[in-house]
């Protein structure tokens, strides 16, 4: 891991963590590890934070496999990987009826289903925090998403207080391009058995290419799109500050946990 390519990415998520101020002292952080690249460099990171900190903290990778999905990850192989990084790796097999709710796509069940299952497993293991592996590309999407489809401005914080602040989200990737992150694949890290069937028709996949369209009229349109959310002038908006923020009910903060990932 000591190589260039991951030195810079390690100082940008550090530079990250120290600025959103993501761990804290004492703290237990559950790593979402789905087996993807964006996770495996996540674990990577949070290993060599830990040796840097000036205070101890707890790390564990929890992975959920789907049986019915039709996607296969190594488990054997993630678990050997993280013992090598001396991470506790835990891996929960859950079974799901899909046929239950036809209203909702393959895909929203198992996002639903898989983050269901890292809350309850991470609160279950007494652990305060749950990383996530998400990255830019991914606040830029979810961003555009939530417009076309929810009609709201909303995305992807560093930071997420769930359940009352029983249980804390955190995203140390943020600040990371999807290209940047597929610039470090070292040799080490398991690959998929088989990928997920469902990957190429999902609403996420539109958004991914009407991004694509967009950056053909500016190659700074990412950047730019992820900069709009810390950019907002709300004088000019329809309404201004009257409804730019939004403090959300007791009720709606329920509907949001509940409806946290939304179709993907």
């Amino acid at each position: 891991m000591e190589n260039k390519t991951f030195r810079k990415l390690y100082q940008k998520a550090a530079g990250t963590m120290i600025r959103e101020q993501l761990i804290a002292e004492g703290d237990a952080v559950a790593i979402g590890l789905s087996g993807g690249q964006d996770s495996f460099l996540l674990l990577d990171i949070l290993a060599e934070r830990k040796k840097h900190l000036p205070f101890p903290i707890r790390l564990c990778a929890i992975h959920v496999h789907l049986k019915e999905i039709g996607y296969e990850y190594n488990v054997p192989a993630m678990e050997k990987y993280c013992a090598s990084l001396d991470i506790p790796f835990y891996c929960i097999e859950e079974s799901v009826d899909l046929s239950i709710n036809k209203e909702k796509t393959t895909c929203f069940i198992c996002s639903w289903t898989r983050r269901k299952k890292l809350f309850e497993t991470t609160h279950q293991l007494g652990y305060n925090k749950l990383a996530l592996g998400h990255h830019a590309d991914d606040a830029i999407e979810t961003l555009l998403m939530n417009m076309i489809y929810h009609g709201s401005i909303s995305s992807l914080p560093y930071r997420l207080k769930m359940f009352g602040g029983r249980l804390i989200l955190i995203r140390p990737l943020l600040d990371l391009s999807k290209k940047q992150i597929s610039s470090y694949s070292p040799a080490c890290h398991p690959r998929p058995v088989r990928e997920c069937p469902m990957t190429h028709n999902t609403r996420r996949e539109q958004i991914k290419k009407l991004l694509e369209q967009m950056e053909r009229l500016g190659p700074q349109t990412r950047k730019n799109l992820f900069r709009s959310m810390n950019n907002i002038f709300p004088e000019y908006l329809p309404h201004g500050w009257n409804t730019c923020i939004h403090v959300p009910s007791p009720e709606e903060k329920t509907q949001h946990e509940n409806d946290f990932l939304r179709e993907t």
